[in-house]
């Protein structure tokens, strides 16, 4: 094998291969050793990462929570560089936008840039996970998975209309958020240097970050009572840390934002009918909406009703499992209002393999390739066979579960004249017998093979074979 290794330039890495220097992905991956400069200290950690000092400006992913808040002034601090936050709006709410930029500029930050990202989030992430079917080990909606290529994809823009030459994040080094944002900083501009703070500060957690802010002068939204992780958008809520780190615990009533308790959801059933064209849902009972106004409406009907709760451990991209807890009301709604409609418009072939990909699509989805030809090649088929998806379902919403009570389309492949019990000139009950024969065979000439009563192919077999043949 040809000799391979890793060497350091200015500001950046390069490939040497066989003496010939070729560009490579530039990126601070502090835990890795070799790509940054092989200097470690007496704790093993790396003692200089190749780029501080070198970076200009760099684009923060901004929630103006507290840790992307300590990241601004430590990214100062640490090397030297303009940091501009960027806050992507896709749909957390407006508690959580209000004061960003004030806040940010508190903490050091050139200026921070705001973008409305709700219905490119909605059309065109979350519609594809949803006409694919993807659900992640048979409960995940990917909430968060869908969310972070579509703020990592407009991160890349703003570094552009900047002049930034990095992107940073705060997402830790044992989750599947900082594997989702640099996956996307590759595929859509591999020359972007890429900082990740948690896997290179000394901070080891919550307890640090605030005394960090405090030392800062860094104003912080939250303080050390703070228990849960949630992250928010226009899908879902998720909930993760403090006694939900024990999957025995039960989730505190009081933990839940967007649903009510089923138990105290109202009493009288609510039913609602979802318009859905080629596999996309278009319309609430026949009122046609944009996709983020029909999600964020759904969000309220079925959060009334206390739709989509979600308590599950999962396994995590980088191999261990956690346990956390989702509220996706109106996402639930769809997705069994979608596949419902599929129970019409797609045969038994075609459903079979749809719902195997689907397990593929939201694998991948989870693991941060959104950009990957594989899921672009497989959303291409999920587009073409549900062409003729289209219809409407009705469900009946009540205390907590959506009940499908009606399902229509005009391409549906249900037919009454076929299905009924009665005897029809399409389907003749009489051809089933030839059928079973048939179809049964292999079971039929292994059954006799058990019992030593097939002697050769001219005899007992063709005894079997025979009166099957004169079917046709």
């Amino acid at each position: 094998m040809a000799n391979l290794q890793a060497v350091s330039g200015c500001g950046s890495s390069a490939i040497a291969f066989q003496g010939v220097q070729k560009p490579a992905i530039q990126s601070v991956l502090a835990g890795d050793k070799e790509t940054v400069s092989g200097k470690t200290d007496a704790s093993g950690k790396p003692s200089d990462t190749g780029l501080r000092g070198k970076l200009n400006r760099v684009v923060l992913a901004y929630s103006g929570g507290l840790d992307t808040s300590v990241i601004v002034p430590w990214l100062r601090e640490n090397y030297g560089c303009d940091v501009v936050c960027f806050t992507a709006d896709v749909g957390q709410g407006v508690m959580e936008m209000e004061g960003l930029e004030a806040k940010a500029k508190a903490s050091g930050a050139s200026q921070l840039v705001v973008k409305d990202l709700k219905e490119e989030f909605v059309r065109d992430f979350i519609y594809p996970c949803l006409r694919a079917g993807a659900i992640y080990e048979r409960k995940y909606l990917l909430g968060t998975s869908m969310a972070r290529p579509v703020i990592a994809k407009a991160m890349v823009d703003v570094a552009k209309e900047v002049g930034a030459d990095a992107v940073a994040h705060g997402c830790t080094g044992k989750g599947n958020d900082q594997v989702r944002f640099e996956l996307t900083f590759f595929a859509l501009n591999p020359q972007l240097n890429v900082v990740a703070p948690w896997r290179e500060w000394d901070i080891k957690g919550r307890e640090d970050a605030i005394e960090y802010a405090k030392k800062h002068n860094v104003p912080v939204p939250v303080t050390k009572k703070s228990i849960y992780s949630r992250d928010r958008n226009l899908w879902h809520l998720s909930h993760e840390g403090d006694i939900l780190e024990d999957p025995a615990n039960e989730p505190a009533k009081d933990m839940y934002m967007m649903s009510v308790d089923p138990e105290a959801a109202p009493n009288t059933p609510e039913y609602i009918e979802i318009g859905i064209v080629s596999g996309l849902p278009v319309s609430i009972n026949g009122n046609k909406l944009s996709p983020a106004s029909l999600l964020s409406e759904l969000n309220e009907i079925g959060g009334k009703h206390g739709i989509g709760r979600i308590d599950m451990v999962e396994n995590r991209l980088v191999g261990m499992k956690s346990r956390g807890v989702y509220e996706t009301p109106g996402g639930t709604i769809l997705f069994t209002a979608v596949r419902e409609l599929e129970s019409l418009t797609l045969d038994r072939e075609t459903m079979q393999v749809k719902d195997s990909l689907a397990l593929k699509y939201a694998e991948l989805v989870y693991a941060g390739r959104w950009f990957d030809p594989l899921r672009q090649s497989m959303d291409a088929f999920m587009e073409k066979i549900t062409e003729e998806t289209t219809g409407s379902v009705t469900l009946k919403l009540y205390k907590g579960s959506a009940t499908v009570t009606s399902r229509k389309s005009p391409y549906s492949l249900y037919r009454e004249d076929i299905s009924s019990f009665e005897n029809g000139d399409i389907y003749n009950q009489a051809d089933a017998a030839g059928f079973i024969r048939l179809y049964g065979l292999p079971t039929r000439v292994r059954a006799m093979q058990e019992k030593g009563e097939i002697v050769d192919s001219s005899g007992i077999l063709e005894s079997v074979v025979r009166p099957l043949t004169r079917l046709h």
